[in-house]
């Protein structure tokens, strides 16, 4: 604790001098890289150029051991997570979409029928960060400047853009692609795009990248990753074979038209663009109150659920996410100027290799049929009490009661916990299930069961949670997933670079939730109002 304490004092007596003009950054940004495993660093290491990727490495402060510190690890919870500081347990975004008792209904994470969309007509555009309970350090700078610094939110994907952006953000903006491929946002930010965002929607940029994608170098170099056709990649409708080069144009209309450019490179090459019109756009960093720009590459993830973390897909997607990464860093030191913002990278998960490409290597792996678990739990559940509608929903691990029919037929829910428990706990696949009962009133410290506590809310979260085994997922085979609380998953780069970051590396753990807090304390501000990460004093030059 005395250790802790002392590198609290440390860090605050830091900010305070952060807040003096000539000493903070004029720009923070947040860079989340979606689905991107720690060991893409080293893999492709050899293949980078040295401005991107290994400019942040060799200039920053790399943390080598850095992991999600709860289950689930889905795109909505990590983004949530590495901006409030906290877990699903406090600031509620317990995964993309869960069922919400409440209403008797499935709600996505980001979804908001209150608002209307912007940019567009589409009910992609009904979106706002209304069911996130936390604040960010984004939110944090802005009540902390009196709402002068701003915030932009920048990503394909809606939840990527808007959760990390906050409850106070100036702006959050998504892609939506099918016929229209424009940037957008909703009512909760505003009436009308500004006409930056609308010269660049008419620009043509977007429709651009509707074009042909073969390797940026010759396949035969790429020799970081698999065959290039196999048999465990999913690809494009309207493709016999996921092998290069993939003629986008010709296969558009069969997958989403301008929605096909989120699964390629040039989704990111995009995200890039446009975040440098918001820069210019937003004069972010052009004076001496901190702006915030939080930017989530997506592409990453939807290649990597297509073709699977070994592919010549994913190695492509990455070396020209280098390149990518070197022109934004040389566009922030021309606009905002160099040693004057800070730029944290890190992922809000990893993923796990495809299992039938696992079980071809003789490593335990494979498929967990949800469906038909749900099916037997439910035919137990019948045997079990002869009541009909107990269970009112499985869906991401867990199991809903309906407290409606427990009281009606006086089941006590502690013992109905404990007996769906352990025969769920009997089935194939399952290796660990706690109930409801345990998570509130026990205290885990380590292992499966501290990462349960952290991802699980207890006013949003089921009755009873189980795990799958190592390697296995509730996904086609063909392609492949995350969300569980292994180290294929939980594992993630986290680098530190810019203004009064030192250059190093450490392989002590740290933990998704602190770098919130730490961003915060590095601005001399408020810390996001459920933080519950430490302070990572490491990165600061003395």
């Amino acid at each position: 604790m005395i250790r802790y304490f002392l590198a609290f004092i440390m860090l605050l007596s830091f900010a305070s001098k952060a807040q003096i003009v000539e000493n903070k950054p004029k720009l923070v940004v947040g860079i989340v890289v979606d689905q991107m495993r720690y060991d893409y660093l080293t893999r492709f290491w050899d293949d980078f150029g040295d401005e991107g990727f290994k400019r942040l490495v060799n200039d920053g402060y790399v943390f080598k051991n850095n992991h999600f510190n709860y289950i689930p690890t889905y795109t909505g919870p990590g983004h949530a997570s590495v901006f409030s500081g906290t877990t699903p347990a406090s600031h509620g975004i317990i995964s993309n979409s869960w069922f919400n008792k409440f209403e008797d209904r499935e709600v996505y994470c980001a979804g908001d029928e209150s608002v209307e969309p912007v940019g567009t007509e589409s009910p992609a555009g009904k979106m706002s960060p209304h069911r996130m309970m936390s604040t960010t350090f984004a939110d944090e700078n802005r009540l902390h400047t009196q709402m002068r610094g701003k915030t932009i939110g920048i990503a394909l994907k809606d939840r990527g853009a808007i959760l990390p952006a906050g409850h106070t953000a100036n702006a959050a903006y998504w892609f939506h692609g099918t016929d229209e491929a424009k940037w957008i946002t909703s009512s909760f930010y505003m009436d009308e795009l500004p006409k930056w965002v609308k010269d660049f929607n008419s620009s043509g940029k977007a429709r651009s990248y509707l074009k042909p994608w073969n390797t940026l170098r010759d396949i035969k170099n790429y020799n970081e990753s698999g065959k290039d056709e196999n048999n465990f990649e999913l690809g494009f409708r309207g493709k016999e074979k996921a092998r290069f080069p993939y003629d986008l144009p010709e296969l558009a209309s069969k997958n989403g038209q301008f929605d096909i450019i989120k699964s390629t490179p040039y989704g990111n090459d995009l995200t890039a663009e446009f975040a440098k019109a918001a820069i210019k756009g937003e004069s972010l960093g052009e004076d001496d109150i901190t702006d915030v720009l939080t930017l989530s590459f997506s592409s990453t993830d939807y290649v990597g659920h297509k073709f699977g973390v070994n592919s010549k897909e994913i190695q492509d997607t990455y070396l020209r996410l280098d390149l990518a990464l070197a022109d934004f860093l040389k566009y922030l030191d021309q606009e905002v100027g160099e040693g004057q913002y800070m730029v944290f990278l890190t992922a809000d998960h990893g993923g796990v290799d495809v299992p039938s490409y696992l079980r071809t290597q003789k490593i335990p792996a494979g498929y967990f049929d949800d469906i038909k678990s749900k099916e037997m739990l439910e035919e137990f559940v019948k045997q079990e009490y002869d009541v009909d509608d107990l269970i009112q929903n499985v869906s991401n691990t867990q199991v809903f009661f309906d407290y409606n029919v427990l009281k009606e037929e006086d089941l006590d829910a502690n013992e109905v916990q404990d007996r769906i428990a352990h025969y769920l706990l009997q089935q194939e696949n399952i290796s660990h299930v706690f109930t409801r009962e345990q998570l509130q009133t026990g205290n885990y410290n380590n292992g499966i069961g501290y990462l349960i506590q952290k991802g699980y809310n207890q006013k949003r979260s089921g009755d009873v949670v189980f795990v799958l085994d190592p390697g296995y997922i509730v996904y086609p085979e063909k392609g492949t997933t995350h969300g569980s609380g292994f180290l294929y998953d939980t594992h993630v780069p986290l680098i530190f670079y810019g203004k009064g970051i030192k250059s190093g590396s450490t392989y002590e753990r740290s933990e998704i939730p602190d770098i919130a807090p730490t961003v915060s304390a590095f601005l001399g501000i408020s810390f996001p109002n459920a933080a519950t990460g430490r302070l990572l004093t490491e990165i600061l030059k003395k």
